[in-house]
């Protein structure tokens, strides 16, 4: 029987988590509980009307995301879970090509937002997770130090994966640590990654100014 892929391995250690955690467990996303991640996750999922306002935010959308959210959130954890766990609609989340940009980094990323806040330390290396986390670097990274860096020259390092450069201007800064550490930092979790950065004074403290995260 074929391995599931990592998406799916995170999705149902999340699952699992939720209901180990409850409801009201802190997480690493400002201002959310378990049962707020939670409905993102089924609102993102299952109500395509819904999930770009969510995004795109505006006092409009704003309201209109948080009429969706209440509704989703006294439906309860449990029956959250449920629906996530049994997986998500096949289009597009399940077309082959757009799973893994779609799903691998906002799954590890949320499941790290419950784990961190609740004892989960860092994870111990995975050989076919970290590849497939490396993979997901790789093609946002440069995109991401491109917005959030302001122009400066990064280096992203993963021992044993390779190096993705933001090039830009001023002294060059490195950060290094494990692909899903990484992807941790640049998806705004920088005080919960567990990543080296160096370079000059002065060229840090910028890069640790910048504005990463979604």
């Amino acid at each position: 029987m074929p391995a599931a892929p990592i998406d799916a391995l995170e999705r149902d250690a999340l699952c699992d988590l939720f209901l180990e955690l409850g409801p009201e467990a802190p997480t690493l996303c400002e201002g959310w509980d378990t049962l707020d991640l939670a409905a993102h996750l089924h609102i993102r999922e299952n109500d395509v009307l819904h999930a770009g306002p969510a995004v795109f935010g505006g006092e409009r959308f704003g309201k209109m995301t948080a009429r969706v959210t209440d509704r989703a959130k006294a439906r309860g954890l449990d029956a959250l879970v449920a629906d996530l766990r049994a997986g998500p609609p096949r289009v597009p989340w399940r077309v082959p090509g757009l799973r893994a940009p779609l799903n691998l980094v906002e799954w590890f990323v949320h499941h790290e937002d419950a784990r961190r806040p609740n004892g989960g330390e860092p994870r111990p290396a995975d050989p076919e997770r970290d590849a497939a986390l490396w993979g997901m670097v790789g093609r946002a990274g440069r995109l991401m130090l491109l917005k959030g860096a302001r122009g400066q020259h990064v280096e992203l390092v993963a021992p044993g994966f390779g190096t993705v450069t933001g090039r830009g201007k001023g002294d060059p800064v490195r950060v290094e640590g494990p692909p899903g550490e990484l992807l941790l930092y640049l998806y705004g979790r920088t005080g919960a990654a567990a990543v080296a950065v160096t370079g000059r004074p002065e060229a840090v403290a910028a890069f640790e100014a910048s504005d990463f995260g979604i």
